[in-house]
């Protein structure tokens, strides 16, 4: 029987756990735009780690991606990264429907069965997809945490605006960083 902000990572039972959701653009908003080899493609994962490790240092110990190409993925690795290097961290797939990666191409969909491999635990919002899962997701994800991670460029439409700013509305902190 677990209480409410409590976790097992590694046999260790964990209280007052600290959650953080990631959320961010896909790679049509990037300037680099699937190329991970280009510079602003390192410069924005150095970022992502950085920001991971600061919340780390402060305590954060459960961190949860809604597993969308692009910054979530980006996200998810770097928290993995992190947990076999020892940092004693969960990762949880926040998935909003059974099927998210069957269109993709063949490297990210290997990416993503990995991600889901070894994450701590894997959330599906629906069995299968419907007009409003992502935004069951996006809700999901802000109203489970205690913070946001956010890759966000400051637009007003789209699903990663929607996230920050239904996260603001209700009082959650958010970090943000420009993704160009």
């Amino acid at each position: 029987m677990y209480l409410k902000n409590t976790v097992n990572i590694g046999g260790k039972i964990i209280m007052n756990i600290k959650t953080c959701s990631f959320t961010g653009h896909r790679p049509n908003r990037f300037s680099f735009g699937y190329d991970e080899e280009h510079p602003d493609c390192f410069k924005l994962k150095l970022l992502l780690e950085q920001e991971v490790l600061k919340l780390i240092k402060r305590g954060w110990t459960r961190f949860l991606c809604g597993m969308a190409l692009g910054s979530d993925i980006f996200s998810a690795e770097i928290v993995l990264d992190l947990k076999r290097q020892g940092f004693e961290i969960e990762l949880v797939c926040v998935i909003p429907c059974k099927g998210q990666a069957d269109n993709w191409n063949d490297q990210y969909k290997k990416r993503y069965k990995n991600i889901l491999k070894r994450a701590n635990e894997i959330k599906y919002i629906s069995n299968e997809y419907t007009n409003d899962c992502m935004h069951k997701r996006n809700r999901y994800l802000v109203d489970t945490a205690d913070i946001i991670l956010a890759v966000y460029d400051g637009e007003t439409k789209g699903g990663t605006a929607y996230t920050v700013s239904y996260a603001r509305i209700i009082g959650k902190e958010v970090i943000i960083i420009k993704p160009n």
